[in-house]
């Protein structure tokens, strides 16, 4: 099955694919190519040299892909001639956690506005009339999914959603989270949510006026107090610290027993000990997204970095994604870049303190701790944001700085972004192949910046931040709104700058896997959020996880096969064995 895919982003007046295709558009006997206006279509019984022509338009705006036939069958919708397509759908399965792996752009908002009935699929005929209920269901074999879709279809499934871009809630809902929360609790747990959750010191502030995680655990815990049958939570480990990510995993956990629940989440980790089973999700951003059937997490997991679904004999990545055995790379640090003694730094209520340390040349210092114990304080101090009351810190050296929260209010595309940021250095090179192309930042140059998604948008700071001249780099939450791959890359990229051009870098991170990638060293945090925070280190790899997780209580093992970090389950005989060696975080599998 041929397909062929516009990306009307990328093919805008006066843009390059717009010329092209206007230059190609008629000029076949069969018109493959038509324009009509500013619009383009491409015929997909169009003739080898005119999907040949289609294929080679400049800045990527259309996807060409042959796809299996058998596929045919399992289309659920598509949005026009050459628009999105779907292909099946994940399953909400009772008693169980559904977890959804895969890239963004892949579909998954559409699959969850057909699961909560708000689309009607068109399975292919985007040009029909009318659509029914009764056909979709005809199309689809007897099992689970078609018993729901049934419900859906008889207006019988309720259900609540707990959004991506939970920072985007302060703009459309106002008001204080008490009086919110309880306007919404549909199911009479408003205290005991309140309380699983730890946000009773938040009741009486306005939504405008919490950080990112708390919003995070508002919005949880908002869709918690409904009462729904099906409950869907996108990414709701973003802004938490690991901590608050395994609470987090208990309640989900607890919830499943009585509804239907399905989870987005792109910490590994987390999706690991969360969900019971995962649909691998795979496809082309903005062309077409392919939901596979449910298998095991850990089969699922695996099978998502290896890259490779040895069922659909389908291979979904170029490489593997490895986690390598950490060495002491000691010998081949360089100078110190930034050292610092006995910081104190008093905000408000909040008081920062920390040891001595210092960051070498080809250094990257993962960051770790609670939320609200000075991560984010202590790397503006370094970036000089921030003034310091007590200790010391050298300032000689040159700072690029990725803040967590990325402002991108601003009227022009990427590629403009990048020049006044950057420079040129972005278009060719080293720089271009490890961080531009690894990022996927090059397939977003045309596109505006106040557009761009949160993932988009994180992706593309990096790449400014890793492009900046400067000896040390200060990276807050970078994975955050990446998807599963996109964090990996990300880490890699971090890495490479590091090394390749000998210079430093902070990364603060609450995702252990990118941690695991990304860090040499770690600096750890400790303290009561929102009260006090002590910074301790940096330590070398094994001996910062082993603190820092010892305070979270949690122990992680090594999967047998892809080597990747594994959460124990609490009183399994690893988790004992483990605890009991004081070996929190396993560098064996």
């Amino acid at each position: 099955m041929r397909i062929a895919v516009l990306i009307e982003e990328k093919c805008k007046p006066k843009s390059e694919a717009y010329d092209y295709l206007k230059k190609w558009s008629g000029s076949c006997g069969a018109e493959c190519i038509q324009m009509n206006g500013d619009k383009f279509k491409i015929l997909e019984t169009a003739c080898p040299p005119c999907f040949i022509r289609a294929k080679h338009c400049p800045g990527g705006a259309v996807v060409v892909v042959n796809l299996p036939a058998e596929l045919e069958t399992d289309l659920i919708h598509r949005y026009s001639l050459n628009g999105f397509r779907l292909f099946r759908l994940p399953t909400p399965s009772r008693e169980s956690v559904v977890g959804i792996l895969g890239p963004n752009g892949m579909g998954k908002s559409t699959a969850f506005n057909i699961l909560n009935g708000s689309i009607i699929p068109n399975l292919g005929d985007f040009e029909a009339d009318e659509l029914w209920w009764e056909d979709v269901i005809e199309s689809l074999p007897r099992g689970e999914l078609r018993d729901f879709l049934v419900d859906v279809s008889e207006s019988e499934v309720t259900v609540a959603l707990k959004p991506q871009y939970v920072d985007h809630i302060p703009k459309a809902v106002k008001g204080r989270v008490g009086e919110l929360l309880s306007s919404v609790d549909e199911r009479g747990v408003y205290q005991e949510m309140i309380t699983k959750l730890g946000i009773g010191h938040l009741l009486e502030r306005n939504l405008d006026q919490l950080s990112g995680g708390e919003l995070q655990r508002v919005a949880i815990c908002a869709t918690l107090l409904k009462d729904a049958d099906v409950y869907f939570f996108d990414e709701p480990s973003s802004y938490l610290d690991i901590h608050e990510r395994m609470r987090i995993v208990k309640i989900i956990q607890e919830l499943s027993e009585h509804s239907r629940v399905i989870v987005i989440e792109h910490d590994l980790a987390v999706l690991d000990v969360l969900a019971d089973l995962v649909h691998i999700v795979y496809g082309k951003k903005g062309a077409f997204g392919i939901f596979t059937p449910a298998r095991s997490t850990r089969q699922a997991i695996n099978a998502y970095l290896d890259g490779f679904l040895v069922e659909q004999n389908v291979r979904i990545r170029d490489k593997p994604i490895k986690f390598k055995t950490h060495t002491d790379r000691s010998n081949e640090l360089g100078n110190p870049v930034v050292t610092w003694g006995d910081l104190e730094k008093k905000l408000g209520d909040f008081n920062l303190k920390t040891g001595d340390g210092k960051v070498h040349q080809s250094e990257v210092v993962g960051v770790v701790g609670p939320n609200g114990t000075g991560k984010s304080t202590m790397i503006k101090i370094l970036a000089g944001e921030h003034e310091y009351d007590a200790g010391w810190v050298t300032d000689d050296a040159s700072i690029s700085y990725k803040p967590q929260h990325i402002d991108t209010e601003m009227d022009c595309d990427v590629q403009t972004w990048l020049d006044s940021e950057v420079g040129t250095k972005w278009r060719s090179g080293e720089y271009s192949v490890n961080v531009i192309r690894a990022l996927g930042v090059d397939e977003l140059l045309t596109k505006e910046v106040c557009n761009l998604s949160g993932g988009e948008a994180q992706a593309v700071a990096i790449a400014i931040c890793l492009g900046r001249e400067a000896d040390l780099y200060l990276l807050d939450e970078p994975s955050a709104h990446l998807d599963a791959n996109a964090r990996m890359q990300a880490a890699k990229a971090i890495r490479k700058t590091m090394e390749s051009n000998e210079k430093a870098a902070f990364v603060i991170d609450h995702d252990v896997y990118f941690i695991d990638i990304v860090s040499d060293s770690l600096l750890v945090f400790e303290g009561e959020g929102g009260k006090n925070g002590m910074a301790e280190g940096p330590f070398k790899l094994r001996a910062g996880m082993n603190r820092f997780l010892q305070g979270v209580d949690v122990t992680f093992r090594r999967d047998h096969d892809s080597k990747r970090p594994r959460i124990n389950k609490n009183s399994s005989r690893k988790d004992r064995e483990q605890r009991g060696k004081g070996d929190y975080y396993s560098f064996d599998s």
